[in-house]
């Protein structure tokens, strides 16, 4: 006489000296292959996101003299280009970490690092209007870097325009 694994009396159980035995589900680790994979995918999705942060709120009204002292709307494009500039900064940094999960890629991306980090410091001069034309300069090298550097790697990279939400969360 067997117990059942799904019993609801286990005095029963204890009773009749059976065991119960409960199947327990075992994860398996991903292949190589799999944390590759998925390791571009994450790579190309953060980077998208950042050079479409980028695109939209600093290279695009930079081009159209929205940082110009005078220019109608001033303040607002300058705000909004700091926060993408912050979202696009933390993006870059995710991507570097995706990156790290596939060999190629992470040596394709491994030069770029110092470049990324000099963004940091990048978003609060941009609230402030400080010296824009560096500013979104460097913001746009890094940008067309990073994409280099993922097309190199098979991993080519699409500007993605981050929804209000995604921008406001900084994911």
């Amino acid at each position: 006489m067997g117990g059942t694994a799904c019993s609801g009396n286990d005095a029963k159980a204890k009773k009749s000296g059976s065991t119960v035995a409960a199947a327990v589900a075992e994860p398996t680790a991903t292949t190589s292959a799999e944390k590759q994979k998925f390791a571009k995918t994450r790579f190309v999705a953060n980077a998208g996101l950042a050079a479409g942060a980028t695109y939209q709120w600093i290279i695009k009204p930079y081009r159209k003299g929205k940082f110009k002292k005078g220019a109608g709307g001033r303040k607002l494009a300058l705000v909004k280009a700091g926060v993408a500039g912050a979202f696009a900064y933390n993006r870059l940094k995710a991507a570097v970490k995706n990156a790290k999960g596939d060999p190629l890629l992470s040596k394709a991306v491994a030069p770029l690092t110092a470049g990324i980090e000099k963004l940091k410091d990048l978003p609060s001069k941009l609230r402030k209007g400080d010296s824009t034309d560096s500013v979104v300069n460097s913001f746009d090298d890094v940008i067309n870097s990073v994409k280099d550097a993922g097309k190199s790697a098979g991993a080519e990279v699409k500007d993605k325009v981050p929804s209000a939400k995604e921008l406001s969360s900084g994911s």
